[in-house]
């Protein structure tokens, strides 16, 4: 069911509020391990992506079937061309490299400011607490509202934070700027992947869930080298100014796809 597959979705990225705090902690307690200031961080760091990398050597992903074997199903320009699948990888691409060119950039802002090291470790750990800690609620906000609702409810969230962090440069600011941030990419990330599966059937998924991955995550990895030298050349009031143009991308998307969606209820009455 629609709903179930949104829920088990939210549940998976609300695991990692665990990550977030100890990750954050880690960091915290181990910058001062060496010599060499945040040496320690990275040593934890690389600690922990052995662990990962042990855990997941343990998973048992089910082997494909033989129709995705064969590559049986439509073509993925076909699939790539339906309303629901642009909307989204909108939704999934462009919520998450906004909020991680704001949230890399963060660090460097607050350092701008004046800001201590503890207090940028702060505004972290609740931004990470805030990205994955609505997981627990949104697939039954999904389930009652539906997906698109939520997804434009992700937008208003994030182009919020824009606007308190664009009022200020306390850490208040700064943490709240975070956390709706976080919360909003919760909103539009859990919203676009649960989206996601109604474009495909079940022999599809594996290249639509690969093309989707690839365009997210090379979106976010363009975000991330861009993060530092926009806000040092730019600016950070500059960056938040900028950041409602995808916001506003997205929920065009989603107002259209709303409209092709009564088109086509409509049509079929």
């Amino acid at each position: 069911m629609p709903g179930d597959r949104a829920k088990s979705i939210s549940q998976v990225v609300a695991d990692g509020v665990v990550g977030g705090l100890i990750g954050q902690q880690s960091v915290r307690v181990a910058c001062g391990f060496f010599a060499t200031p945040f040496q320690g961080s990275f040593v934890v760091l690389a600690a922990f992506a052995l662990i990962a990398l042990f855990v997941q050597s343990r998973v048992r992903v089910p082997a494909l079937s033989h129709e995705e074997r064969a590559g049986k199903g439509r073509p993925l320009k076909e699939i790539a061309r339906q309303p629901t699948f642009i909307v989204a990888v909108l939704a999934g691409a462009l919520g998450y490299g906004l909020m991680n060119l704001l949230m890399t950039a963060t660090p460097l802002a607050m350092d701008f400011c004046g800001h201590p090291f503890s207090a940028m470790a702060l505004v972290i750990e609740w931004h990470v607490v805030a990205m994955y800690a609505p997981g627990f609620v949104t697939g039954s906000l999904i389930r009652r509202f539906g997906t698109l609702p939520i997804i434009l409810a992700g937008v208003g969230l994030a182009g919020l934070a824009t606007f308190v962090a664009l009022d200020g440069n306390s850490v208040a600011h700064f943490v709240a700027a975070l956390v709706l941030i976080g919360t909003g990419w919760n909103f539009m990330y859990t919203g676009g992947t649960s989206l996601l599966t109604e474009t495909y059937a079940s022999n599809e998924k594996s290249r639509v869930q690969g093309l989707n991955d690839f365009i997210v995550f090379a979106t976010m990895g363009v975000s991330s080298l861009a993060s530092g030298a926009l806000v040092t050349t730019s600016g950070w009031e500059t960056m938040n100014r900028a950041a409602l143009l995808p916001l506003a991308v997205i929920a065009i998307g989603v107002v259209w796809l709303m409209r092709v969606r009564r088109q086509t209820t409509a049509a079929a009455v």
